[in-house]
């Protein structure tokens, strides 16, 4: 019998002395808005990283006063995911990471239910644990961890091989890659490494489901994906009945998201727990421990690039293996994997390649999104690579990725186009800001000075079909409300939307309310994920608000007259250019319409409707080439350089300078562009030189808190933040405009790694790049020259 862990998951709002005073009465802050019948969870968790469940006792649980009901995986044996279907709400007959739910106590008050879940007793079968990808893939793996791989359901373009540990294998052939060595002056081979990574949300995942009497299932959810989520929870509830409109998804503002809170994680636990407690409130709130070990992490990846390129620079030839560490589950981080190996060639013209990206199941817990989508990793390996061959070139790290740059029109790794784009802009730029080709000699000999150049580009991962849609209605004042699914996670999307209606109908944004997703309320979003909403959804605000403008410029032409190519909408206001004296106020009608000479009205409330779908994208190709199709809709491109101090006693990094140049299409709003860029690079800058997640040898989180896994403070921002905005109009983008939230943040550890090569002659090929690797490499460094 193994002891087990728990982790209560149904704390309240924290109050003082556990309840708070509200006009006279005593009640839990919790009861304001989930009523006295409020329900806690407390989950029972794998204290194993791979073993059988051969035996669970909840008897003595249940006796515990306050419990309501205990549940495990026999309740639920249905499988359910986003891109691969390999996942159950609880373990089933096996656990596949430590903290996987075995099962779960519900009570009436958060003590009980933790009480209770110490209780369960639960027998396992230890099995051998997998946790790196070269344990998982050799010859002959020590286990299978997921032996029914064959029979998963998954999208048409994941190509799973059953029977192994090989979750999905990304193929991406072009050109001929013997002759591209062949052709060759250098052919340098490398090996570069990534760890996983948290992504630190400083709002953890919370979850309340309620099953009513009538049978509608609403969840109130802190997620970037509710109409996502509402389909995966329909997908693995249906065996019980439940359709689509049977199930609602409520979520306010995000608290942080980075990737974090997309699709579904832990939430599936509050749709479920609600269906055995019908008519009652259950709330699901994840420790800080639980946000770094039971929900989505960053991948870890392991490249080997092999680079082929002539004498003046030009790469003749890459070949590239990409294994990822996608963790015990897939079902969301695969297709990461999918989206890194059709890119990973980086922003550059390249006309032989050779990519495998690898998708490997592991006993970690299972990788997802993270802002960057494995652009971040690839990136740190390919960017570095350049700069050790320009430098075997004897060749400017600027000059070689000017001269091997990707232009308009150049044939991307799978066979399609180029977008238009601002790159060379964006290097000469970055260059200049940063004073590329001038000196900083170190005034301090125990300081060391270096700089560090990157390219990065980044394109939507996401299904072709992946769709956005906008209703927009006008109030009696003229003002507006926007309904649409998309999610403020920091990123501005707010405004965005509203600039985007606003600039279409002569309102002020400050006039226009874009409204938070409800799926019985808004229409249908994909994500917000992808960095795709600006583009995606802000196309569909488009169209809502041109739609709108359509049906007054309609009214106006029938009811008065006006000829229609002649009028326009400013000031909140339908004006002529044939008639400067006209003036109709949108408040005069958009609601009650226009009153006839004989008495009756023409109109009514106006309202909006809008689409988008990129029906020129589609993710069929040949599975040994990955050529064919259209899988990535457009690519945002950019620049970034840094300069460096290093304490070579510490290894401390001091950053004086940093400059990152964007292109952004067309900036709807340049400040809030500037304020991702400045963020981006800060996350970024985290996880080169700081953020650090240990594993023991029984695959166990060792710094699940931010005691032990270090972020950096406001006292570890760089002196100077250059952000540079470049805009080369995107033609299917409103008004030019695509996205770039995520891209900021890609070439942060490549400029690093990059400067303290040049800063101290030392190649560090792992990330992080912390400041005792830094020392320890120095120390060697020099015991190497004695």
């Amino acid at each position: 019998m193994s002891k087990q862990e728990y982790k209560y998951i149904g704390q309240s709002t924290p109050r003082i002395d556990g309840k708070e005073k509200i006009t006279g009465a005593t009640c839990f802050v919790d009861d304001i808005q989930f009523g006295p019948n409020l329900l806690y969870a407390a989950v029972v968790e794998s204290p194993h990283a791979h073993a059988l469940i051969e035996k669970i006792d909840t008897g003595r649980a249940a006796k515990v006063p306050g419990v309501v009901k205990v549940v495990t995986g026999k309740e639920f044996p249905f499988r359910f995911g986003l891109y691969m279907h390999d996942r159950y709400v609880f373990a089933q007959d096996r656990v596949r990471f430590v903290g996987e739910q075995v099962a779960a106590v519900i009570a009436r008050d958060p003590s009980a239910a933790k009480k209770a879940a110490a209780l369960v007793e639960v027998q396992y079968k230890e099995l051998v644990p997998l946790l790196n990808v070269f344990d998982a893939i050799g010859e002959h793996p020590k286990s299978i961890i997921h032996p029914e791989l064959k029979n998963y359901a998954h999208v048409p373009w994941f190509f799973p091989e059953a029977d192994s540990n090989i979750a999905h294998f990304r193929k991406v052939r072009r050109g001929d890659i013997e002759k591209g060595f062949a052709e060759a002056d250098l052919v340098y081979e490398d090996q570069y490494v990534v760890p996983r990574y948290a992504h630190c949300a400083i709002e953890v995942h919370a979850a309340v489901g309620l099953l009513d009497n009538s049978g509608r299932l609403t969840l109130w959810t802190a997620s970037q994906s509710p109409h996502t989520q509402r389909h995966l929870f329909t997908q693995a509830l249906a065996p019980l009945g439940f359709t689509h409109q049977d199930v609602r998804v409520i979520s306010p503002a995000v608290g942080g998201g980075f990737g974090g809170k997309a699709g579904v994680s832990m939430e599936i636990l509050a749709a479920a727990l609600a269906t055995v407690v019908k008519g009652s409130h259950v709330k699901v709130l994840w420790s800080r421990e639980q946000e770094f070990y039971n929900t989505y992490q960053r991948q870890g990846v392991h490249a080997r690039l092999k680079v082929g390129v002539k004498h003046d620079g030009t790469i003749t030839a890459l070949e590239q293996t990409l294994y990822w560490d996608a963790g015990a589950y897939v079902e969301y981080g695969a297709n990461v994997v999918n989206a890194a190996g059709l890119s990973a060639t980086g922003p550059y013209r390249i006309p032989n390649i050779k990519m495998d990206s690898i998708c490997v199941y592991t006993n970690l817990p299972p990788g997802g999104p993270y802002r960057g989508f494995g652009y971040s990793e690839f990136i740190f390996g390919l960017e570095s690579h350049f700069n050790e061959i320009a430098k075997k070139l004897n060749m400017d790290a600027v000059a070689f990725r000017r001269k091997n740059a990707i232009r308009e029109g150049d044939t991307l790794a799978y066979g399609g186009k180029m977008n238009p784009n601002g790159l060379l802009e964006a290097i000469d730029k970055v260059a200049q800001a940063i004073e590329w080709d001038k000196e900083f000699p170190s005034t301090d000999p125990n300081i060391a000075v270096g700089k560090g150049f990157s390219l990065f580009w980044k394109a939507p991962a996401m299904p072709p079909n992946a769709s956005s849609s906008a209703f927009l209605k006008f109030n009696e004042d003229a003002g507006l409300n926007i309904l649409v699914s998309a999610q403020e996670i920091g990123q501005g999307f707010l405004t965005a939307m509203a600039q985007v209606a606003a600039e279409v109908l002569g309102v002020p944004p400050d006039r226009i309310r874009v409204e938070s997703p409800d799926t019985d309320r808004t229409p249908y979003e994909w994500q917000t994920v992808a960095s795709h909403i600006t583009w995606g959804c802000g196309n569909a605000v488009k169209r809502a608000a041109e739609d709108a403008r359509e049906q007054i410029f309609d009214l106006v032409e029938k009811t008065l007259g006006k000829k229609r190519a002649a009028l326009y909408l400013e000031d909140s206001a339908v004006k002529s250019l044939e008639e400067p004296e006209f003036n109709l106020p949108l408040k005069s009608f958009v609601i009650d319409g226009i009153i006839m000479a004989d008495g009756t009205w023409r109109g009514g409330p106006v309202t909006g409707r809008g689409m988008f779908m990129p029906e020129f994208s589609s993710a069929v190709s040949d599975p040994e080439t990955g050529q064919g199709g259209k899988p990535m809709v457009h690519y945002t491109v950019g620049a970034s350089a840094i300069r460096i101090e290093i304490d070579k006693e510490t290894g401390k990094i001091r950053i004086p300078k940093v400059v990152l140049a964007v292109d952004a299409g067309q900036a709807i709003n340049p400040g809030l562009i500037r304020g991702q860029i400045v963020g981006g690079l800060l996350q970024g800058l985290a996880t080169v030189l700081y953020e650090d997640m240990r594993f023991n040898d029984k695959g166990k989180l060792l710094n699940p808190n931010f005691t032990d896994y270090k972020i950096p403070t406001a006292l570890d921002i760089p002196a100077e933040i250059v952000p540079i905005i470049i805009e080369v109009p995107q033609p299917d983008g409103p008004f030019g405009a695509r996205g770039i939230g995520e891209h900021t943040m890609i070439p942060a550890a490549p400029i690093v790694a990059n400067a303290v090569e040049d800063a101290l002659g030392i190649r560090i090929k792992s990330m992080p790049i912390t400041a005792e690797k830094i020392a320890m490499a120095i120390k060697k460094m020099e015991e190497n020259k004695k």
